[in-house]
């Protein structure tokens, strides 16, 4: 067939092998798809695709979900159906056709009959099950009620069926998430999984080359067609359809502030909330201190921006104690390459299957939104290990499509990992080796006079404050020897204006800083401190990252410290 979309050739190429009769399309399941018609094209829903351009030369062509039970796809084959329903019930004494059953189990007994039937007469047939998973969900069978286990097995004999596989039989499973459905029938030699792809550039450039000249943008719209396709990456065609109807026929120019506002609503939406874009007002210019690590943040921006991808590290490990700045650091970034930058949010759950579905929808829509920058705080939490006791192995698989997905080479440049964490020691080496977050970037408390003045100089300018005189603040931050973070500086500037507001000044004066400096106990716990400190040295990838002092400490002596922190209870 010309002009199918990559996925249908493949499943094309597959059903001529004549090694496959049952097919698993998951992915970009529920979009349009471009159909070549006599008008030229036209967008279809995947199931009338499937109907109508795939199976159009079949015989039969039949669909079942669970809400809206058995369809044909035209009259005759509805009355030949009907029929062969009839004889059914005359033969079993059924009331079949009369009402059919909506449960998986009751209809595909009643579908194998038929099928065996109709295969007899020389009948070629297609037989589409829409959200598979309800019908075959994933979990382990001997856990399943009867009725699941039964439909289980029709669907793997099918599959398994030399009937089927010598007549001209074809049966496709649709299920957005390949691992919400059983593995028994994914991982059955007799069935091919192919995944639907979110559509590229040129895709959303194709669809937007015929929705345009239907439906024009209004009057005032500032985004040409080449801008929407570069900056729809992500979407769907059905939401980038809906972005230009919207715009069309509500007579309300499409700017790029408005777009881009749609877009994150979009995203974050398919998304269920794990995905959260980072909207950063800040660039590196903003960042005090750390002037290692922003050098070579700034070297990489400089590498996106020049389109040399392949120069850049899969991944980041950003690691200090807390109030380093390390999400700060990862936010000025995102602010600088001027690339979409999200944060990967909880997308655990308490429902088997779940979380591993949810992981895959979130890996999907990083795909399709590429480039970008991906942000995880607290990494040793978010992101598990291969510990799979008490869970089922779900930590375990989690971690499994964590690393696969970090580790593809083909995504370099792509998808840029930034894993914050103030523990790096409990995130597992296979996330931090070479190949996947491979720059570890460790941040540090401010340690010289001419640091501290930075950072009091970029957290002023941060949280708005003006201190009077000027000079004497400065000095009281560079005199201050004792550790303090980018936090805690903030922490001081907002307790210095409540001063000045409770003696009815507009803005804090020298003194009051002074005050709140001398006053001011930091909330961390110093063996902690010294403890994230230490595993940051160990972790550091780079020796110009390390302040003077650590420089110089041998990494036995540390690593025997570290061991007594931890025999201590500083974890």
């Amino acid at each position: 067939m010309p002009n199918l979309p990559p996925w249908a050739q493949l499943m094309t190429e597959k059903y001529y092998s004549g090694a496959v009769t049952m097919f698993v399309l998951h992915g970009n399941v529920h979009d349009v798809v471009p159909a070549q018609a006599k008008g030229g094209t036209e967008f279809l829903p995947l199931s009338k695709f499937l109907q109508t351009v795939m199976f159009a030369g079949r015989d039969i062509v039949l669909s079942y979900d669970r809400g809206g039970g058995i369809a044909l796809a035209s009259p005759e084959m509805q009355a030949d159906f009907r029929g062969a329903l009839s004889g059914y019930d005359s033969f079993h004494g059924t009331k079949y056709a009369q009402g059919l059953p909506r449960n998986p189990d009751g209809v595909l007994n009643i579908l194998d009959n038929y099928l065996r039937l109709r295969v007899h007469d020389g009948k070629k047939i297609a037989v589409i099950l829409d959200y598979a998973e309800t019908i075959a969900p994933a979990g382990d069978v001997s856990g399943m009620p009867a009725d699941d286990r039964n439909a289980m097995v029709i669907l793997q004999r099918w599959a398994n069926n030399p009937v089927f596989q010598r007549a001209d039989v074809t049966v496709v499973l649709i299920s957005e998430s390949l691992v919400e459905l059983n593995q028994n029938i994914v991982q059955h030699p007799g069935v091919a999984a192919i995944a639907v792809p979110m559509p590229d550039e040129a895709d959303r450039r194709d669809l937007l080359a015929l929705q345009l000249p239907q439906t024009p943008l209004p009057e005032g719209s500032d985004v040409s067609a080449e801008a929407l396709a570069s900056l729809t990456a992500g979407l769907k065609r059905i939401q980038l359809q809906s972005l230009v109807l919207h715009a069309n026929r509500n007579r309300q120019p499409l700017t790029m502030k408005q777009m881009a506002a749609r877009k994150k609503e979009l995203i974050e939406a398919e998304a269920g909330g794990m995905l959260e874009f980072v909207q950063s007002r800040w660039n590196l210019s903003m960042v005090a201190g750390s002037s290692a690590a922003k050098q070579k943040l700034e070297d990489a921006a400089k590498a996106i921006r020049s389109g040399r991808t392949e120069v850049l590290p899969m991944g980041y490990l950003i690691c200090g104690p807390v109030g380093t700045g390390k999400t700060f650091l990862a936010t000025c970034f995102a602010g600088e390459v001027g690339i979409p930058a999200v944060t990967l949010k909880n997308f655990r759950s308490m429902w088997q299957g779940q979380t591993e579905g949810n992981l895959e929808r979130i890996l999907g829509l990083l795909k399709a939104m590429s480039p970008i920058v991906v942000i995880v705080d607290e990494a040793d939490a978010q992101l598990g290990d291969r510990s799979s006791s008490g869970d089922s192995g779900v930590n375990n698989r989690v971690f499994a499509q964590i690393a696969q997905f970090m580790g593809n080479t083909e995504y370099r440049g792509k998808v840029l990992w930034f894993l914050l964490t103030c523990r790096p020691d409990l995130i597992p080496v296979d996330l931090k080796r070479q190949g996947r977050a491979e720059e570890h970037l460790a941040l540090f408390y401010p340690e010289t006079a001419e640091d501290r003045l930075a950072m009091f100089r970029a957290m002023a300018k941060k949280t708005g404050t003006m201190v009077e005189p000027a000079a004497d603040a400065e000095k009281a931050f560079a005199d201050h020897t004792l550790p303090l973070s980018g936090a805690d500086i903030e922490a001081l500037m907002v307790r210095a204006k409540m001063r000045a507001m409770l003696a009815g000044k507009p803005a804090p004066a020298a003194a009051d800083l002074q005050a709140e400096l001398q006053d001011f106990i930091p909330a961390s716990s110093p063996v902690e401190i010294e403890m994230q400190n230490l595993v940051a040295v160990l972790e550091c990838t780079s020796r110009s990252l390390l302040p003077e002092k650590y420089k110089k400490m041998d990494r036995a002596d540390i690593l025997r410290r570290v061991h007594e922190f931890k025999l201590m209870g500083a974890d």
